[in-house]
């Protein structure tokens, strides 16, 4: 089956403070504000005023933050971030990128439970949360990924075939037993 996707363009998000936002990912993660739009709109049966902001990413995709002028249409188009660690976007990076991000959280005085490591086995994960409450997820892939992701994909319709069958035991073996 071809893809007809070529890349993520961007992801869009809302935030009640554009600046704190620009300075967690322009300052302390490093992901450059490339466009500003601000933009007065006849949307959804009313004017809307808000500034719209793209941080760009190496593959020239962006993370986009809304911000509206009135305080009735940033309610009505903010829905709450949800605590859960589960809701997150994460973002491919490599081991010295994830440790150059480390450090800059650590500088930026980013602590636990602000930011936390997972390692998953294929993969080790840092976790921070933005100034929205936002999970980012800076993913770095283990050495042996492509292998991983050959093993996987050969066999991932019959493990979700499995799951939903109602068998949930574990199948990643790529996790370390003190990872777990």
């Amino acid at each position: 089956m071809s893809q007809l996707v070529n890349r993520l363009h961007h992801t869009a998000y809302t935030t009640r403070d554009l600046e704190a936002t620009r300075a967690f990912y322009e300052d302390v993660l490093g992901f450059p504000l490339v466009a500003t739009y601000c933009e007065k709109d006849e949307l959804f049966g009313k004017e809307r005023t808000y500034c719209h902001c793209f941080f760009a990413m190496k593959d020239g995709s962006a993370l986009a933050f809304f911000q509206f002028a009135n305080e009735d249409d940033q309610a009505e188009f903010s829905p709450p971030i949800p605590e859960s660690p589960f809701h997150h976007i994460a973002l491919h990076v490599d081991p010295d990128a994830q440790a150059e991000l480390e450090r800059r959280i650590a500088a930026a005085g980013i602590v636990e439970p602000q930011t936390y490591i997972l390692e998953h086995g294929y993969c080790r994960s840092v976790y921070v949360k933005d100034p929205n409450g936002m999970i980012i997820e800076f993913t770095c892939d283990a050495p042996e990924a492509l292998a991983i992701e050959s093993e996987v994909r050969a066999k991932a319709r019959a493990e979700l075939a499995r799951w939903l069958a109602g068998d949930h035991s574990n199948n990643n073996t790529f996790r370390s037993a003190e990872a777990a």
